[in-house]
């Protein structure tokens, strides 16, 4: 029965608006003459009651023709509805009214004149038809005398309904009582609703209201016979017995009812491994000897669906083709050599030996430079199915390994349920955002992938809730992560760590011809007919508006010149293709955001250019240093870290001993910590910096500030210092030279003994820069400094592809 109440007799006829706002209904049908209270929650709902609240004026109730819809559009509406009146309002909360409406009479919507806020619609009032026929009051009183036998049969309703029976004289209004009031499905009350013809609707009703007293009449039945076989000590069947009653009456064969013996022949398909065979056939023991309405029979039954839904034996494939994985790779991605070179390895090995272990690798770079992608392109060239899961934020050990059964809700751990999802037992799991793990009091999710992610335990990994072990040795594991040093040294250890250094222009210019540009202009339904961008459009694109290791930006800023082309094709359809020059570009993108500051910040002494290693993949570090009267401090800024600290308290100190090669005795006395504070600053003091690396720079600028000499503005320089003066070699070499590059620089001083790491660095960068090894912090300043008026005597050096700057 519905909520729906009656006034004692017809609906008053009132003058209606041909326009109304209309409120869509869900899950009820309202009829004329009806009180109904309704809660109001939708956004456009809410704004409907405020504004007819406002105005005391009708509003329109129609019913959603489905009402999953959250926001339904005018066709998800039926045509016939019933005008209503608010008779009582009240808030709910912020954003919320409890309302109460009272049925005034049906209209049929013409046209839907507006949407948003919400739905208005001119209307045509509706009035009953052929009210004077004397077959319209027979089938009144018959329908009246079926009611009372209906109320009769439902001891829950209180007498006072018969006499609302009975003070009802319209038949109309009657007919629409009853049908609110009794089990139908809205289509049946809707198709009431719209049956104008008086007679018809009476039949209609009739109709509804006999199987209704049938099937009450059966109820009772069935009712009387399962009481009368049951006990007191049988209280607990009479669900099942009441549905055996029911079975018997339409003459159907009681059977697996349960379903037990379908999940019996599921779990033997699935091929289970010896320990969960055990474990489901002790479970279905048990269920065969519970009653369903137990909590201890969903508990079970939904465990056996996990097991049965499990991939323990089904695998995929593997595509063995060397030259397919090499072709799918590379269409999918420009570059990444070493990981290319990695996979071809696998399935070299894999072709020779069919039955070895998963690899677990982990990506390592900057972000932007594929790792994710790069793992569903590694699954479509092995043929196998793809899983992804993010562990960036997640601080639960039960995420893993899921949760045990003694709790409510209880489920699997994400590893199983991504083995469930992939529906193979050898599919590829990209483990997103390792680096990012945390922990709380809730355990330790990094120590949970331990056995997860180590080839000598995860054939038998154990989550929580299965509670038998689980074979992940064929899982093709591939972590990806920004940090390495977030990475918990054991978890790391289990794992082949490729590092993604970033791209160079070049490759940035093949990737964005190859891939972004074209993605963009299918996104954007832009044909090549209409847009072309120059190699050096695409080259200032990734100079001056980008500055990252990965491609991310630059596909941003190439999704903007698309976004521009695209107003103009649709405010002049005729406009000719475009050619996207560097003035169109300035247009669309605005002034340049990135340009060169290595010759503006060392245009004084006391500034070097320093290169330092970021999780974004290189950058420029730039030291000022300066000095005033005081009283012989050390003055650090720039958010900078222990080691960092300490390397500028090495530099100095090594200055102070060596004064004398540089002329600076005189200046450098006695008296100078006495008198004068040194400030050394670090700009982009927002950013925590740390490190050695930076040492062989702190020294240049310190020796550039008391010498008066400007350092070289097409110059940076990295490396870690000692007391006595070498420069010993430092991690990052090819991020810090891709940065380098990235921003101009054409001279890199390096330690001599980082010269190796060079063999990683593109030749296409290598003949754009000229490396200085050093050895020794002379080797660093007798090239990094100006010597006016004659050059500064170099030290050994990498063949040089340019001339000196």
């Amino acid at each position: 029965m519905t909520s729906q109440k009656a006034a004692p007799d017809a609906p008053r006829i009132l003058p209606l608006p041909s326009e109304l706002p209309i409120l869509p209904l869900r899950n009820s049908v309202f009829f004329p003459g009806a009180v109904m209270p309704l809660t109001i929650g939708r956004n456009k709902t809410i704004r409907l009651i405020e504004e007819a609240t406002q105005e005391k004026s009708f509003l329109g109730i129609v019913t959603q023709k489905a009402p999953e819809i959250d926001d339904p559009n005018a066709e998800d509406l039926y045509q016939i509805g019933t005008v209503a009146r608010i008779i009582k309002l009240a808030r709910t909360g912020k954003d919320g009214f409890n309302i109460v409406v009272e049925g005034i009479s049906r209209f049929r919507v013409d046209e839907y004149t507006q949407k948003d806020p919400f739905f208005t619609a001119r209307i045509t009032p509706l009035v009953d038809e052929g009210t004077n026929d004397v077959e319209v009051e027979a089938l009144s009183l018959n329908l009246r005398n079926t009611a009372r036998e209906v109320i009769d049969l439902l001891p829950e309703i209180p007498v006072m309904a018969k006499q609302l029976l009975d003070s009802i004289t319209a038949p109309g209004h009657l007919a629409d009582l009853i049908t609110a009031n009794i089990d139908a499905t809205i289509e049946e009350k809707q198709d009431v609703l719209e049956s104008i013809l008086l007679k018809k609707r009476l039949i209609k009703v009739l109709e509804l209201l006999n199987r209704q007293f049938e099937v009450l009449k059966l109820s009772n039945k069935i009712n009387s016979q399962v009481k009368g076989e049951m006990s007191k000590t049988q209280r607990e069947y009479y669900l099942r017995q009441q549905l055996k009653a029911i079975k018997e009456e339409l003459g159907d064969k009681e059977d697996d009812e349960n379903g037990l013996d379908d999940l019996e022949k599921r779990l033997k398909a699935a091929e289970l491994s010896e320990e969960a065979d055990k474990a489901a056939k002790r479970e279905l023991k048990r269920m065969r000897n519970m009653q369903p309405s137990q909590a201890e029979y969903t508990v079970a039954r939904t465990y056996l669906d996990w097991l049965a839904e499990l991939p323990w034996k089904k695998s995929s494939k593997d595509n063995l083709d060397l030259e397919n994985a090499r072709k799918t790779l590379d269409a999918d991605h420009y570059g990444l050599d070493k990981i290319k070179k990695r996979i071809i390895e696998y399935l070299a090995v894999r072709k020779l030996k069919a039955d070895m272990k998963g690899p677990i690798l982990c990506f390592l770079g900057p972000p932007g430079v594929g790792k994710t992608s790069l793992g569903r392109s590694i699954a479509s060239a092995l043929g196998r199915k793809f899983h992804r899961i993010s562990l960036g934020g997640v601080r639960d050990e039960a995420e893993i390994r899921g949760h045990r059964r003694t709790y409510i809700g209880a489920l699997p751990g994400r590893i199983v349920q991504g083995m469930k999802r992939a529906g193979t037992s050898n599919p590829v799991f990209l483990l997103d955002e390792i680096d990012k793990l945390g922990h709380d009091f809730r355990g330790d999710p990094a120590s949970a992938l331990l056995e997860v992610l180590d080839p000598e335990q995860n054939n038998t990994f154990s989550d929580h809730y299965l509670d038998v072990p689980f074979d992940l040795s064929k899982v093709l594991f591939i972590a990806t992560a920004n940090q390495g040093e977030t990475i918990p040294h054991a978890l790391r250890d289990r794992m082949e760590v490729i590092e993604l250094p970033g791209y160079t222009f070049e490759e940035k210019l093949a990737i964005a011809t190859t891939h972004l540009i074209p993605k963009q202009m299918l996104e954007h339904g832009i044909t090549a007919s209409q847009i072309e961008l120059p190699e050096k459009t695409i080259l200032q694109i990734a100079t001056s508006y980008t500055r990252e290791a990965g491609v991310r930006n630059l596909e941003r800023e190439i999704a903007a010149v698309c976004r521009s082309v695209a107003v103009d094709i649709v405010g002049n359809k005729d406009v000719p293709k475009q050619i996207i020059t560097l003035d169109k570009l300035e247009k669309i993108l605005g002034p340049e955001k990135f340009y060169n500051e290595s010759a503006e910040r060392t245009s004084v002494p006391g500034v070097s250019t320093g290169l330092a290693w970021t999780a974004a993949g290189g950058d420029l570090l730039f030291i000022e240093a300066t000095r005033m009267g005081g009283k012989g401090s050390l003055i650090l800024t720039g958010q900078l870290g222990d080691v960092m600290k300490e390397s500028a308290q090495t530099a100095l100190s090594w200055i102070r001993s060596h004064a004398m090669d540089f002329g600076l005795a005189g200046k450098i006395d006695e008296h100078f910590l006495e008198k004068t504070d040194v400030h050394v600053h670090f700009p982009a003091g927002a950013i925590p910096k740390d490190g050695p690396s930076a040492g062989v720079t702190i020294i240049t600028a310190l020796i550039s500030l008391l010498t008066n000499k400007r350092t070289r503005s097409d110059t940076a320089m990295t490396g870690e210092v000692t007391l006595r003066g070498l420069v010993l070699p430092v991690g990052g070499i090819k991020e810090k030279v891709l940065a380098a590059h990235r921003a101009g620089i054409k001279n890199i001083i390096m330690p001599a003994r980082n010269e190796k790491d060079l063999v990683d660095i593109p030749p296409n960068v290598k003949s754009d820069i000229r490396f200085i090894f050093a050895k020794k912090v002379e080797d660093v300043l007798g090239f990094a400094l100006i010597k006016e008026p004659k050059e500064p005597k170099e030290p050994k050096e990498q063949k040089r592809t340019q001339p000196e700057a």
